[in-house]
């Protein structure tokens, strides 16, 4: 920045000078000195100045004049300054009145307008506090509660110094209210129209699984592999994929169940903070139609099951709509509620079936009960319910069905067995040939081709009859299990008691009871027909044993009534054995032996001629259809009864003496029953003639010594009972002595006696 004392200049040559006398100044009293310096500067300079002067007068003067001038104009001018100064003050002053009144109309205006923004927002809540309303009018409830959060936590806040705001804010909590139940209420008429379409919804369930069984089973006609498993199985339901079918929104069926009011109730009450207490009042909700569902008796005796379908319907649409809910819903259905809910509606139907149970006595009724049953454990089973309590319902009813399948083919069975004729059955053609064998369990001894016709079969009518009734038993207890209800070991168990208590009680018990008639050849039939149930018997255990279930016991199936049916055939053969022994005895009775006779007999008497026809005659004709086996049997033991009833008639302790010509009619009929026994060609049979034989033998040989002699007696008299021929001997010794001298029988009496040591 440049200097404003030029250097050059003498003022500042002389300031300089004077600078170290202003120095001394502070420090000495040279201040005269200081005065008299400036005094001289001060000349100086005026004499510098005048001079100056007189070198530029006339410039001078010129500059003065024009300063005059300028002064002039100056003063001209100061004075009109004056005169606008004071205009302005005045206009100054008048213009702070104008301001102070614009500044007042300012502050008016600024209160008008934050009065009218108050005005406006305060409308605009109050339009939106109505908006709120009319919205829940509308029942568009979303929208109201969004508009009333909106109200008071944006509008209300712009009026929060206002007393309105104060009032509608305490109203939110009221309009909360008013929308959660507006909601509620909503939700109820859903919940109530949920209710009256759910036996719809389960009915159009039930038809979806029959159609679904129905394809299961065109599949495994088509591919055997399909045989391993059952509906609901992942293999069935990834190949019924293409036929997936929405019960909940389908067009077909017109069923639409649209969960928008459920969906809406939640998030309100989400968005109130409610959450928790909308899922207990919902679930107590459902607890409440799920007791409205049940009904407190239930008709099962109607022919159509309407009043059981409606039940089974209107708890399969329920428990569908539980699910559906879960599925579409988060957190919002508790598995544990909906699982009470259902175990709660199982028990329910449980009892009331059962508490109905004992009205229904006809099988084909419970059959029907059963399927509505199934098909309600099949839809559930596939929405991913436990059924397993169902299952034991199935139970129940098969136990049920069994009984009344079993009251109904006993009354079948006894009615066959009281009203059979015992008689062989006759057969008049091929076609009655072929119905009989193809029922019954029969093996014929010839060939189809090889038979004449009329015939007759072994066994009576009852036989094929009440093979076809078990039959009949088999296929209806197996009619009861289907895709659910498999072949399980109840039904094996329960099929095999069953079958054994029909065939034990109702057709061998029967059979035993009519042992007591007196009729050979009702007996006779009575064991042909035992020995045919025998064999059917067995040929049931292999059939069952094939057709259980994997689940059974893999040993042999074995009914006690193949046991009971071959203790009965003994029973029978004991009848039988009775009854011929019985005639024999009669005709044995009616033998008339003069033993003292004293005149030879040539012909054999009239009983023995009788026996032989009777033997002869019963094996020919009444046991001629009896097994072989059991045919000899018979026949070896009535052979031996006679034998032994022939061999008393000697021994009776009213027969004292025997003469030799009543020994040789007792030998003739001997003779004449082993000439009968040998033309049967059975040389086991003639054994039983042995004992008798040799007796009457002993009886009239004149050698007795052979009898003492024990070697002899051995092969000639080795089934002669040794007392027993001591006695008949001294009979006959009495009888021949008594003929010739009676002191000669004395003495060869003693003689035997001492012999065998007798008195």
């Amino acid at each position: 920045m440049p200097s404003a004392v030029d250097p050059g200049d003498d003022l500042y040559m002389a300031v300089k000078q004077l600078v170290p006398v202003m120095k001394d100044v502070r420090y000495s009293d040279r201040a005269g000195y200081l005065i008299q310096a400036l005094n001289q500067l001060s000349a100086e300079r005026e004499a510098d100045i005048e001079k100056m002067c007189n070198n530029n007068h006339q410039e001078f003067v010129s500059s003065v004049n024009s300063l005059l001038r300028v002064r002039e104009g100056t003063v001209r001018l100061t004075t009109e300054i004056l005169q606008l100064n004071q205009s302005i003050q005045a206009s100054t002053e008048k213009l702070a009145e104008q301001k102070k009144s614009l500044v007042d109309s300012r502050g008016v205006r600024q209160n008008i307008d934050e009065t009218s923004e108050a005005l406006n927002a305060c409308l605009d809540v109050l339009r939106l506090a109505n908006q709120v309303h009319d919205l829940l009018i509308k029942k568009n409830h979303y929208a109201a509660l969004r508009a009333l959060d909106e109200l008071q936590n944006v509008h209300l806040k712009e009026i929060s110094r206002y007393k309105i705001a104060e009032t509608i804010e305490k109203s939110v909590p009221a309009t909360q209210r008013l929308i959660a139940e507006a909601v509620m209420t909503d939700l109820n008429t859903w919940l109530y129209r949920i209710r009256e379409a759910s036996q719809y919804l389960g009915e159009v369930a039930f038809y979806h699984t029959d159609m679904r069984r129905t394809r299961h089973e065109e599949r495994m006609k088509e591919d055997e592999h399909f045989l391993k498993f059952k509906l609901n199985s992942a293999m069935e339901l990834v190949a019924d994929e293409t036929d997936e079918f929405d019960i909940l929104n389908n067009d077909e069926t017109e069923t639409q169940v649209d969960f928008s009011p459920l969906f809406e109730c939640m998030h309100i009450h989400e968005t109130l903070g409610r959450s928790d207490h909308f899922r207990a009042e919902y679930a107590a909700t459902r607890r409440r139609q799920k007791e409205l569902l049940i009904p407190s008796s239930l008709n099962l005796l109607d022919d159509d099951g309407s009043d059981l379908s409606s039940l089974l319907e209107s708890i399969a649409g329920f428990a569908i709509v539980e699910k559906a809910t879960m599925k579409k819903t988060e957190n919002f259905r508790a598995a544990i509620d909906v699982d009470e809910l259902w175990d709660s509606m199982c028990k329910s139907t449980i009892k009331l079936i059962s508490s109905a149970l004992h009205t229904v006595d006809n099988d084909e009724l419970l059959l029907k009960i059963k399927g509505r049953v199934a098909l309600f454990i099949l839809t559930l089973e596939h929405w991913g319910y436990n059924v397993s309590t169902l299952n034991n319902l199935v139970l129940i009813l098969f136990e049920k069905y069994s009984e009344l399948l079993k009251q109904r083919f006993s009354e079948d069975f006894q009615e066959i067995v009281s009203t059979d004729d015992y008689m062989p059955m006759p057969i008049n053609n091929h076609e009655e040939y072929d119905k009989v064998v193809n029922v019954s369990w029969y093996t014929p001894d010839k060939d189809r081709d090889q038979l004449t016709f009329p015939c007759v079969l072994p066994f009576s009518q009852m036989y094929p009859l009440c093979c076809i009734d078990i039959r009949n038993f088999l296929n209806q207890i197996y009619l009861f299990s289907d895709d659910h209800f498999k072949r399980s070991s109840v039904i094996d168990e329960t099929l095999k008691t069953s079958l054994d208590e029909l065939l034990c009680e109702k057709v061998c018990q029967s059979l035993v009871d009519r042992l007591s008639s007196q009729y050979p050849g009702q007996i006779v039939q009575i064991l042909t027909n035992l020995e045919h149930f025998e064999t059917a018997c067995q040929e049931l255990q292999g059939l069952l044993f094939q057709a259980r279930s994997s689940s059974s016991d893999t040993g042999p199936v074995v009914l006690a009534a193949t046991e009971q049916f071959r203790t009965a055939k003994k029973t029978a053969s004991d009848r039988i054995f009775e009854l011929v022994n019985s005639k024999i005895d009669d005709l044995i009775e009616t033998a008339e032996y003069d033993w003292m006779s004293t005149r030879p007999t040539v012909e054999p008497s009239n009983y023995m001629q009788e026996l032989t026809r009777y033997l002869s005659n019963i094996m020919n004709s009444v046991l001629l259809g009896l097994p072989t086996e059991i045919k000899e049997f018979i026949y070896f033991d009535a052979l031996s009864h006679a034998s032994t009833m022939i061999l008393n008639l000697p021994l009776d302790e009213t027969v004292k003496r025997i003469t030799p010509f009543a020994v040789q009619a007792l030998a003739t009929d001997t003779e004449f029953l082993s000439s009968f026994v040998d033309s049967l060609n059975n040389p086991i049979l003639k054994e039983n003639l042995d004992e008798l034989l040799q007796t009457v033998a002993l009886m009239g040989t004149d050698n007795l010594d052979e009898f003492f002699d024990i070697a002899q007696r051995n092969r000639k008299y080795g089934k002669v009972d040794r007392e027993k021929g001591a006695l008949l001997i001294e009979k006959v010794m009495e009888g021949a002595a008594v003929a010739q001298s009676p002191a000669r029988a004395t003495d060869r009496f003693a003689t035997i006696g001492s012999r065998f040591g007798m008195r």
